[in-house]
C-alpha cells in the first residue's frame, strides 16, 4: 500500500464534468450503472441507475439522517451514496416489478455493491422486505440549482469503517504520509458506532471515482461519497 504523491487529491480540482453529453459508467467491483442524459435545457439531467438495493428500519428509527432530518422508517425515504438531498427517485424492482417513489434525505448504503438504502416502507411497498435485498432500477430528475451544476458539491473516498476508534486513527496517521485530506467521522444508530475513514475533497463524482482508480491501483480498496 505504497501511494504514489501523485494521487493527491489537489491533482483532479478544477477539472469539470462534461454536461453536454450523454454521461455513463461503471463503478467498479459492483454492478452499478449510472447514465445523466441532458435534457435540452441545459440545467436539467434524466438520472438512471441500477443495481442491488437494500432497507434499513429500526436501528435508525428516530435518529437523525445525514440531512439533519429525523429517521421515519415509516416515510417514503432512501438513502443514497452521492445524489443531492431531496432528490426525488423512482425505484423499480427488476425482479417483480413493483414500483415506489422516493426522496433522498441521508447517505448510504456503506456497502460496496449497493445503491440505494429502502425505508421500511420503501422497502414494502415493492415486496423486498423478507429477502432484505433486490435488483433495482433508480430514475429522475437532477435539476441545477442557479448556475451550480447538479453533479458539482462535496465529494470523498471512504476506504474503512471501524468499531474502534483508535484503529481508525492509526488508520488515518498511516494515510497522513502519503495522502492528504484524511480525516476520521464518527457515525451511530441505535445500537453501534463506527468511525470512517475518508480521503479527499472533490467537486465531482467523476473526480474521486478517478482518484479511487489510482487507489485501487495502490492496493487500497474505497467507496465514493457525497459530504453535502
Amino acid at each position: 500500500m505504497n501511494g504514489p504523491s501523485s494521487l493527491s487529491p489537489g491533482r483532479f480540482r478544477g477539472r469539470k464534468l462534461p454536461l453536454c453529453l450523454l454521461l455513463l459508467f461503471a463503478a467498479c467491483a459492483s454492478d452499478r450503472k449510472v447514465s445523466y442524459e441532458p435534457l435540452g435545457d441545459g440545467k436539467s439531467f434524466r438520472y438512471k441507475e441500477t443495481g442491488i438495493a437494500s432497507w434499513y428500519g429500526k436501528e435508525y428509527h428516530g435518529r437523525k439522517t445525514s440531512n439533519g432530518e429525523i429517521y421515519d422508517m415509516y416515510a417514503l425515504t432512501a438513502a443514497h451514496p452521492t445524489l443531492p438531498f431531496h432528490t426525488r427517485v423512482r425505484v423499480t424492482n427488476l425482479e417483480n416489478g413493483k414500483k415506489v417513489d422516493l426522496r433522498i434525505n441521508d447517505r448510504g448504503p456503506f456497502v460496496e455493491g449497493r445503491v440505494i438504502d429502502l425505508s421500511y416502507t420503501g422497502a414494502q411497498a415493492i415486496d423486498m422486505l423478507s429477502k432484505g435485498t433486490a435488483e433495482v432500477a433508480l430514475e429522475g430528475i437532477l435539476f441545477a440549482a442557479g448556475r451550480v451544476s447538479p453533479f458539482e458539491g462535496n465529494f470523498a473516498v471512504q476506504v474503512g469503517a471501524f468499531a474502534e476508534k483508535h484503529n481508525a486513527e492509526r488508520f488515518q496517521k498511516e494515510l497522513e504520509s502519503r495522502y492528504s485530506r484524511v480525516r476520521t467521522v464518527s457515525w451511530e444508530n441505535n445500537q453501534r458506532r463506527l468511525y470512517r475513514v475518508r480521503l479527499g475533497e472533490f467537486r465531482t463524482e467523476e473526480e474521486a471515482r478517478r482518484f479511487l482508480e489510482g487507489l485501487r491501483k495502490d492496493g487500497l480498496e474505497g467507496m465514493v461519497l457525497r459530504e453535502d
